[in-house]
């Protein structure tokens, strides 16, 4: 049988529309393949995004910054030395973009200036950071990003 150019045209046709709808549904099916949304309540979240920008304000105004480090013993937190440690509190959330298992919160409990979270909770990579602290009425927000 003699394939001329018209019949090629369509078997390549073919073809490329199997390859799509194969490409498709093996993507769509694949549990490696992460269609969440970043957050649960993404849309409830969204509607309390000017009290962040509020407290990330207040943080900068009132040089109340904080510092992140990496060290041997873990993610060590410094809270400026001019606040009473006993006074803070708040959470810390540690959100992992590749695996949401992986996200955690802490609660910020000082007797130093300083918050330790340990080594063995954190698996290297990209790591999202955001600390809501409270001091004396005052919120205060601090987000970064580090890869660990």
């Amino acid at each position: 049988m003699k394939i001329n150019w018209g019949t090629g045209i369509v078997l390549a046709f073919i073809g490329f529309i199997t390859f799509i709808l194969y490409f498709v549904f093996r993507m769509s099916t694949d549990d490696r393949a992460n269609h969440d949304l970043v957050t649960e309540e993404y849309y409830k979240k969204e509607l309390s995004y000017q009290q962040e920008i509020d407290a990330s304000n207040t943080a900068s105004e009132m040089n109340a910054n904080l510092k992140v480090e990496k060290t041997e013993e873990g993610l060590v937190i410094y809270f400026p030395e001019r606040f009473d440690p006993k006074k803070i509190s708040g959470t810390v959330s540690l959100y992992r973009p590749s695996n949401k298992h992986l996200d955690t919160n802490f609660s910020i409990s000082l007797s130093k200036t300083h918050l330790l979270i340990p080594d063995n909770r954190l698996v290297d990579g990209r790591w999202d950071i955001s600390i809501n602290w409270e001091y004396e009425g005052n919120s205060f927000l601090h987000k970064q990003k580090l890869v660990y």
